[in-house]
């Protein structure tokens, strides 16, 4: 018997916002470390530069106005001869911010949750990078014996040519799973999407576009890694300057430019959630050798398809999805709901009988 193929036509999105959300903007001059600790951690520090290494210069993070986005900005300032890691060490560089112990919760990854971080920088056109390295954002872990590792990097490192790392440590054991030319981030505004569920059993995303003309520069995403350095406490997200200062020869003063920080929990999907969101049209399927084709939605409105039952368990589809079609035969007869996700957020939904 020939398999029933059903098309979906249309998309309509909703956006969601949730209380979890925690945002970062630069708001002025004057009182940028007391305004990113207001947000990260009320009442506590969590700038950390090398301000008492060098106290002449005065404050390593500021806020200018940039006529490209038409705001204010942060501004994060490292010098090679003067700056180093938290007047500690002076092998190396730190002008960073982040999240930590005595943060808001939600501003930690636990295990289970999904988080998703979005924030936008602007690299000098001239930026010189450490054939070491010269860290730009990590995820790192606190209370496991890996947390040594972040287990994520976004690092810049000099070769033939510049690039920019994505690195992955579940582990001891780091490694590259995916990097980009340099010069294509350097110059310009761009903006960064990262999505990750917290666990062994997780999954990671990242996108990276221009702001100018809203191309895409990187992209990366595996809906199967370990996500979770065992005995973990909670992991947490940190942005700035750290880099490698072992080849001062290769470095030079720099000024990198960040905004727009945005830390989102986003919530499991629900029954009710399917519900509400599901087209009004319920398609029926009167057999069970039946494959669902969506080749007319556009790739670019969403990045994963889910099945769920009438309880709102999920079904895997792995083996049953292939590119713009999902095999439904030999399911039970009953109510499902096919949602269709972007950065893990549920844009649209049918829902059919079988």
């Amino acid at each position: 018997m020939k398999k029933a193929i059903y098309s979906l036509l249309a998309i309509y999105f909703m956006t969601e916002i949730t209380n979890a959300q925690v945002t970062l903007n630069a708001n002025g001059e004057g009182n940028t470390y007391e305004d990113i600790n207001a947000v990260l951690a009320p009442n506590y520090d969590v700038v950390e530069v090398p301000d008492c290494a060098h106290s002449g210069f005065g404050r390593h993070i500021d806020e200018i106005f940039d006529e490209e986005l038409n705001t204010y900005v942060f501004r994060f300032i490292a010098h090679t001869a003067y700056d180093n890691d938290r007047c500690k060490k002076f092998d190396r560089q730190r002008i960073e911010i982040k999240s930590y112990g005595k943060s808001p919760e939600n501003t930690k990854g636990s295990e289970g949750e999904t988080v998703e971080y979005k924030w936008k920088f602007k690299l000098p056109s001239n930026f010189k990078v450490s054939k070491n390295f010269t860290h730009l954002h990590q995820i790192k872990s606190v209370g496991s014996e890996y947390s040594s590792r972040p287990i994520i990097s976004l690092t810049a490192r000099k070769g033939t040519p510049d690039r920019l790392e994505l690195r992955y440590a579940p582990t001891y054991e780091q490694s590259t799973i995916k990097s980009v030319e340099l010069d294509l981030l350097k110059g310009h505004w761009v903006e960064v999407t990262e999505v990750i569920h917290y666990s062994n059993k997780g999954s990671y995303s990242i996108e990276i576009k221009k702001i100018s003309n809203d191309s895409k520069i990187f992209e990366y995403s595996n809906d199967y890694m370990d996500m979770w350095q065992d005995g973990s406490d909670f992991s947490r997200p940190k942005w700035g300057i750290y880099r490698s200062l072992k080849r001062k020869e290769d470095l030079k003063d720099e000024m990198v430019l960040f905004n727009s920080f945005s830390i989102d929990e986003i919530a499991d999907i629900t029954i009710e959630e399917l519900s509400i969101k599901a087209h009004k049209k319920l398609l029926k399927v009167d057999n069970k050798k039946a494959v669902v084709n969506f080749k007319n939605l556009k790739a670019k409105d969403y990045d994963s398809v889910k099945l769920f039952d009438n309880n709102g368990e999920e079904i895997v589809i792995k083996k049953r999805l292939k590119k713009y079609k999902l095999d439904i035969s030999e399911l039970n007869t009953g109510l499902y709901y096919i949602a269709f996700l972007k950065s893990k957020r549920v844009v649209k939904v049918l829902k059919y009988n079988l």
